[in-house]
């Protein structure tokens, strides 16, 4: 990739954006892969080496309606200066967020108070964007957490690994519009039918074959 767009190897600022918006400036080699700035960024942010692996790099996408859009995970072997030069028309961000689907692991990484920061961040930002539906009463005592920082209580809201973008699907029926939730080991898939009715539908995951994202 790095030849086919004539990048040379040089030193170079990279932005990581974290989950609220606050960002870590690299400077690294334009030839540095994912799996050696991600490590990086998190040492950077003090975050000890074995709670790495739960976290991965993702390309995302400001949207004109504030939403934000992930546009894909980016592989360890991925050199993310050079995939952001390609896709500089879609004004993409570097950012870190969790990549485990088993929200038992929270208890683990809430030992280090620096993954309990990055879990904490994130948690919010996912309430703010819709991709977390607590309840009202549920939303109450978030509010309440917050306001008394008890951050370990709110993680356990932090269900859900990722949301993608509304899409047309043909499930149960032809031109039903969906909003995916993947995390808990479970695909969540929130379908508004022709009728306008809404059909809650979740899918047990046993194992990801591949990650692919395709333009058209």
């Amino acid at each position: 990739r790095q030849d086919t767009l004539k990048i040379q190897t040089q030193r170079a600022f990279l932005d990581v954006y974290l989950a609220d918006g606050s960002n870590i400036r690299l400077y690294i080699q334009t030839s540095d892969t994912a799996e050696r700035i991600l490590q990086v960024t998190l040492c950077e942010a003090g975050l000890s080496r074995e709670f790495i692996k739960y976290f991965s790099l993702f390309f995302f996408q400001d949207c004109d309606d504030k939403a934000l859009s992930v546009v894909k995970k980016v592989a360890e072997f991925e050199l993310p200066y050079v995939s952001l030069q390609s896709m500089r028309e879609l004004h993409c961000k570097l950012g870190i967020r969790k990549c485990y689907m088993d929200p038992s692991l929270n208890t683990l990484l809430m030992d280090c108070r620096t993954s309990l920061n990055l879990l904490h961040r994130q948690t919010i930002q996912e309430v703010k964007r819709n991709w977390v539906k607590p309840t009202d009463e549920q939303m109450q005592e978030l509010e309440f957490l917050q306001k008394c920082k008890q951050i370990k209580e709110m993680q356990f809201y932090g269900m859900y690994s990722l949301m993608f973008d509304p899409f047309i699907c043909d499930y149960p029926e032809e031109s039903c519009s969906a909003e995916i939730h993947v995390g808990n080991d479970e695909i969540s898939c929130c379908i508004t039918l022709p009728t306008n009715q809404i059909k809650e539908v979740s899918f047990k995951i046993n194992r990801l074959r591949i990650w692919q994202v395709s333009f058209l």
